[in-house]
């Protein structure tokens, strides 16, 4: 095995763990937007029945 194989070897493992880092985060940051708009519509829902309960009362 010759210096250059050695290195297109160390260059492809790298190359993977970087990869393997980077989709890492990007799909936690997917998951946090995913959760932030559940949140956001669940915090809508709630909004508009505690709206409608206070507004028959009066």
């Amino acid at each position: 095995m010759n210096k250059s194989t050695l290195w297109t070897i160390v260059g492809v493992v790298v190359a993977v763990i970087i990869a393997w880092a980077v989709v890492n985060v990007l799909f936690s940051l997917l998951w946090f937007v995913v959760k932030l708009a559940v949140v956001a519509v669940v915090a809508v829902g709630v909004f508009l029945v505690l709206r409608g309960v206070f507004s028959g009362r009066e």
